[in-house]
């Protein structure tokens, strides 16, 4: 009985454990969408827009004001029939590219996308190259008992 009693507390702590780590919404109850369609766009608008007061989060998950506001005006520019690009284009030239939790790849965000790869490559390059001068420094191994010997029988045979 304690040791099922134990498990049972086990289970519920774990349960608690992942409701508190499960992302939560900002989003108001005023602010969703009658239409379906138009909400899940909002949502998927609203997950790739950073909140420029917490700057970690999306709008969809921040309760800033200016978060709010930006959501509020995704769903305004949804219901005035707006592309998910023009939304976007909209709100990137009123906030700057900063607004975006994934930035474009074009030439000013080249270093973003691709200094990671490329470090990594020289490091590994950097490494591979290393570990092969070590070992032509060390010249060949050593024979081991039994190849002298073989070597010492094979010349001898000579």
């Amino acid at each position: 009985m304690p040791a099922r009693r134990s498990l049972s507390l086990l289970f519920l702590s774990l349960a608690i454990c992942l409701l508190a780590a499960s992302p939560t919404q900002a989003v108001q109850p005023d602010e969703v969408l009658q239409d379906p369609a138009l909400e899940v766009r909002a949502r998927a608008l609203s997950e790739g827009l950073r909140c420029l007061v917490c700057q970690n989060q999306s709008i969809d998950d921040s309760d800033a004001p200016l978060a709010k506001d930006l959501r509020v005006l995704v769903r305004e520019r949804l219901k005035a029939g707006d592309s998910d690009k023009e939304i976007i284009d909209f709100v990137v030239a009123r906030y700057g590219e900063f607004v975006l939790l994934k930035p474009r790849i074009a030439p000013h965000t080249w270093i973003l996308w691709f200094a990671t790869p490329v470090v990594l490559l020289l490091a590994l390059g950097l490494i591979v190259t290393t570990y092969r001068r070590r070992k032509a420094a060390l010249g060949p191994e050593p024979l081991s008992r039994d190849e002298e010997q073989r070597l010492k029988r094979l010349l001898d045979e000579n």
